[in-house]
């Protein structure tokens, strides 16, 4: 069983959708759980003012009867409540143009169009790169894809993974390990208490008034803040993901997914890079055995993984996001119709998005972690599924 998705939609476009293939029949889904994770990916401090816009709701379109799985493609959407302010600007075909000059693009624009033309690239962001790829010469063509509003199907599509995953007993949760220079007490567990509640997702309450006072700093400097987010995941059995190729190993696939974020800079699973400035004997974890738990480690410095394959201790992975690029006091840029020196063109944008980087991280780990135990234990019905689950558990305790 191989579990896969493609989503489409731009930033301003009318909507995100998305289909996944290979769930199998006759798994329950709750909509008001995936919406949760798409109001808390639009939640959190420093965001901007696109969020008292949106309010993300997932539409499931096909694949779904009576709220489980048909076994069939499973159809999201997300409606953009911004479309109506953009329509004009994002419509799909062009109107009628007089213009006598031709441009590589060739897409004739409508005046509004014309108007919101961006030219002025903004470093540390896709437009430059993109353009010169795809041959644009306005590169909203590149940035609307590129902007970060692609993670909110992602996000849905990471619920969904969710739901699978709770069938198994196995829970993701994705929060704060720092902002700035503010770093968390590092806790390497799922948190029971609702994280939720304090703007930063942090479980360190300590760390959150410092992690405000440096957003605060930041927006009235007109500038912007990264920081860490950390993904644990817990009730996860022996055996997932492989060392036989590169391409199965579990942590060489997360690590992808979590690179996939923008702005994500860096991944490190369990004790990371850490482990470069530690002797051997510090970093392995030791084995142990007891006839009540079976096999365990006494430390989970690998973080749930060794070979490419998880090892029944918890999953800890963290990303290291970057500030984001857009800038209220842009840096400086060059314009690509007349390579005049300007300064970088300003989208609406957040001061630091740290904590909707934590969700849709979460949700990119739930996904890979659902594809990792559908491909091992397979079925066309979510019952035969876990009988197959429930084989192999009973099998592990015997090991």
């Amino acid at each position: 069983m191989t579990l896969r998705y493609l989503s489409a939609g731009e930033s301003h476009g009318k909507s995100l959708s998305a289909i996944i293939e290979g769930l199998p029949a006759g798994l329950e889904i709750r909509p008001e759980r995936i919406n949760e994770l798409l109001k808390r990916r639009q939640g959190g401090y420093g965001r901007g003012g696109r969020m008292a816009i949106e309010a993300d709701r997932v539409e499931f379109t096909a694949g779904l009867r009576n709220g489980h799985t048909l076994g069939s493609p499973l159809g999201l959407l997300i409606t953009n409540r911004d479309w109506e302010n953009w329509s004009k600007i994002m419509e799909p075909f062009a109107r009628e143009d007089t213009r006598e000059d031709s441009r590589e693009d060739s897409v004739e624009a409508s005046s509004e169009s014309e108007m919101r033309r961006v030219t002025q690239p903004r470093p540390g962001h896709a437009d430059l790169a993109g353009g010169q790829k795809y041959r644009q010469r306005d590169l909203r063509n590149i940035l609307e894809r590129a902007s970060a509003r692609e993670t909110a199907m992602r996000t849905a599509v990471g619920g969904v993974a969710e739901e699978y995953l709770r069938v198994f007993g196995i829970r993701v949760q994705g929060r704060v390990a720092g902002v700035g220079r503010v770093s968390a007490a590092s806790l390497d567990r799922i948190v029971d208490e609702d994280i939720y509640d304090n703007p930063f997702y942090c479980p360190d309450l300590n760390a959150v008034e410092a992690m405000k006072s440096a957003v605060d700093e930041s927006k009235a400097a007109g500038d912007s803040l990264g920081g860490v987010v950390q993904v644990v995941a817990e009730g996860l059995p022996p055996g997932l993901g492989s060392h036989v190729h590169w391409d199965r190993r579990l942590d060489g696939r997360l690590a992808q997914v979590l690179m996939s974020i923008p702005a994500v800079k860096g991944v490190e699973i369990g004790l990371g890079f850490g482990g470069a400035v530690l002797p051997g004997s510090r970093v392995h974890d030791e084995i142990g055995y007891s006839p009540e738990k079976g096999y365990f480690r006494h430390t989970n410095r690998a973080g749930g993984i060794e070979g490419g394959i998880t090892n029944g201790e918890p999953l800890v992975v963290r990303a290291v996001m970057k500030p984001i690029p857009t800038l209220y006091k842009p840096l400086a840029s060059v314009d690509i119709l007349t390579k005049e020196l300007v300064s970088a063109s300003i989208e609406r944008s957040d001061v630091c998005a740290v904590p909707a980087a934590a969700i849709v991280a979460e949700a990119v780990v739930a996904w890979v972690l659902a594809a990792a135990l559908a491909e091992k234990f397979g079925g066309d019905h979510i019952g035969e599924t876990l009988a197959n689950y429930r084989s192999y558990h009973e099998y592990v305790k015997e090991y």
